[in-house]
Parts: C-alpha cells; structure tokens; sequence
C-alpha cells in the first residue's frame, strides 16, 4: 500500500468526525464558475461525467473513478468536461475534540484514484437521505455511514496497487451483501464492476469455491431461513424480503437447497435458534 495512503488512513481511524453537509448536485456540460471553498474539509465524490477542479492553480481532472478531498478558504475553479452532466455528492466534515500529538491530518488538496466502487456509491445516497432527516439517531446514523464510505474509498484506493481479484471478490461480495433483496444478476454485478462475467465467476470460484450466482443464491436462502425462525412473515413477504417476487420460485430453490419447504423448516426449527 502506498505511504501516504497508509497514514491517511491512520489520520481519520484516530480523529473524531462530524458531518457538516451532504449535497448532491447535477451541473450542464461546458458550466464553470469561481468560488471561495467552503469553511470544512470536504470530498468530492463524482457519480457520472467529467470535470476540471483547481484549488488555488493546482488542477485536477476527475471523473467517476476519482475522488477530490478539499480544504477550507481557497479559491477553488471547476469547469465541466465532455457532452455530459458533471454529477457528484459533496460530503463536508470537521474534525472535532483534540489532535494526537504529531498525527497528521490532511490539510490540503489531494485525489484518490477508487476505481468503480458500486458500494461506495450506495453508501453515498444513504448518508444524503439519512443526513436530511432531523433528530440526533440521524446525526449518529450520518457517523456511521460516514466512516463506512470512508473504510470503502481507502480500500478501493489500495486496491489500485495490491490484488485486484481479491479487491473485485470484496467489493462485489459487499455489495451483495448490502442488496440481496434487490433484482441483482452475475451480468449486472459485473457491468457495475467494469468486468466481464468469466472474470467476475473466474474471481468468486478463486476465493468462495463457487460462482457469483450460487454465492448470491446461497446468501438469500441463508438470509431467508433466519427471517422464517424469527418473524411471523408470511412466505410471500419471505420471498420478497430475499429478492425473489415469485413465492413458488423462492420455495422451490429452499427445498432444492436445504430439502424441507420453507413452511416446513419454520415449523421444524422454531424452537431451535441455531438450525442445521
């Protein structure tokens, strides 16, 4: 991992954050302007198109694969590239209570080359809708996403220069984890990763011993059997709270895979807390 990247990490595990600001924005092709950056430290975290950023003459291009931290009270010029609206979420944080002594925190303009992060992303539109919400649970929550897409924006960043396979099986394993219950597919999962689906089921038989799609099947079952000995759902809710709209589908592949319907297991296992 790279030195720098190494003690940014150590920075921010050590400080004490709070979120200032979540905004999202969407800026027409060939937009520029001039402005004074904004009292916070802040990351831009691009979604779609191109643009040029400079603080104070120090240009940066970036797009989506790019992140752009800021710092307070410069003269900041952006200009949007290409045929195509600028797109990005800005996330500005202060760093409260005292500095260890001698840690180092950034205090200047840099980049970080991510790659195509689709948990990162996510992670992304949470923080805007959870940090628009009142009350202090939001404000905890806003923390909590807040150091999460940090720990993914590091990790996709050290994923630029160590093992990409096992950074793409991580990435794509989390992922699925966040969405099974939504319509994921093996194809869609590697479009979003910028892979092929031989790389994708190439990657996942590396280090799972099985492909993306029984990977995702067997998390959804393993998902749905802790819903049925715990809540009183009807087998219809089961099935959609796992990704799958049609129940006799769902219950078909339960059988397959743990040989008892779902109705069955539920029956079996509602007692025992920890089912075979």
């Amino acid at each position: 991992m790279d030195a720098e990247l190494e003690q940014f990490i150590k920075s921010y595990s050590n400080a004490s954050i709070c979120v200032q600001g979540v905004y999202h924005y969407a800026i027409e092709p060939g937009s520029s302007g001039r402005q004074k950056t904004a009292p916070f430290r802040g990351f831009i975290f691009p979604i779609s198109g191109r643009a040029q950023y400079a603080f104070d003459g120090t240009l940066y291009t970036t797009d989506s694969r790019k992140i752009i931290h800021g710092v307070p009270d410069m003269m900041l010029d952006k200009l949007v590239l290409g045929d195509r609206r600028w797109e990005y979420i800005s996330v500005f944080y202060d760093i409260t209570g005292k500095r260890p002594e001698g840690e180092f925190l950034p205090d200047t303009h840099f980049e970080l080359t991510v790659g195509h992060s689709p948990r990162l992303t996510g992670l992304l539109w949470r923080l805007r809708r959870v940090f628009s919400e009142p009350g202090a649970l939001s404000s905890f929550q806003s923390e909590v996403l807040f150091r999460c897409i940090l720990e993914e924006m590091f990790i996709s960043a050290a994923s630029q220069t160590s093992d990409s396979s096992h950074m793409l099986f991580k990435s794509v394993r989390s992922y699925i984890h966040d969405y099974y219950m939504e319509g994921l597919t093996v194809g869609g999962l590697a479009e979003q990763n910028g892979v092929t689906v031989n790389r994708l089921f190439y990657v996942f038989r590396s280090y799972a011993g099985m492909g993306p799609g029984d990977y995702l099947l067997r998390y959804r079952l393993n998902r749905a059997k802790e819903i049925l000995i715990t809540s009183d759902a009807f087998i219809s809710d089961v099935a959609r709270g796992v990704g799958y709209d049609d129940p006799l589908y769902f219950s078909r592949l339960f059988k397959k895979q743990f040989g008892i319907t779902p109705s069955g297991f539920r029956e079996k296992f509602r007692n025992n807390p920890c089912p075979s």
